[in-house]
């Protein structure tokens, strides 16, 4: 009887063992993931003052040079007023370009351009498009993306 709980004894000691070890891999393994994720960032533009506009590139700027470019995703979304920000003759036109070659996705709100009576012709030619631009950002927002609005 004694040997008989003895055994059960070290048989669950070894189980817990094992469990111990897996837990801990898994951990690491979870450590490792997280360490080498990509960061997400969304920037939400939609004043009309171009002084925001640029705080709002400042910062985007910021954050691949802090992160590297390579290590971070960012989308910036423009609507409302803010859709002026995305125009081909706006002052931060150049600025924008060089964000899209810098690896930003550039997002107009199409249902703000339709009620400005723009097209895409008005637009800077570096410009995605969104059906709508609160949409765009809420639907990032679900896939991890962080949201800053300047």
């Amino acid at each position: 009887m004694k040997r008989s709980k003895l055994v059960t004894c070290v048989a669950i000691a070894s189980c817990m063992f094992l469990l111990s070890d897996a837990s801990i891999a898994q951990e690491k393994s979870q450590a490792v993931a997280a360490v080498h994720a990509k960061y997400k960032v969304v920037f939400q533009v939609s004043d009309a003052d171009p002084k925001k506009w640029g705080v709002a590139l400042n910062n985007i700027k910021n954050v691949q040079e802090d992160l590297g470019k390579d290590n971070v995703t960012v989308e910036l979304v423009a609507y409302g007023p803010g859709i002026g920000m995305l125009k081909f003759d706006s002052e931060v036109s150049g600025r924008i370009g060089e964000a899209v070659a810098a690896g930003v996705k550039v997002v107009a709100c199409e249902n703000t351009m339709e009620g400005q009576h723009l097209t895409r012709d008005d637009m800077n030619p570096a410009t995605g498009y969104a059906h709508a631009g609160v949409v765009e950002i809420m639907k990032l927002q679900q896939d991890g993306y962080a949201y800053i609005r300047p």
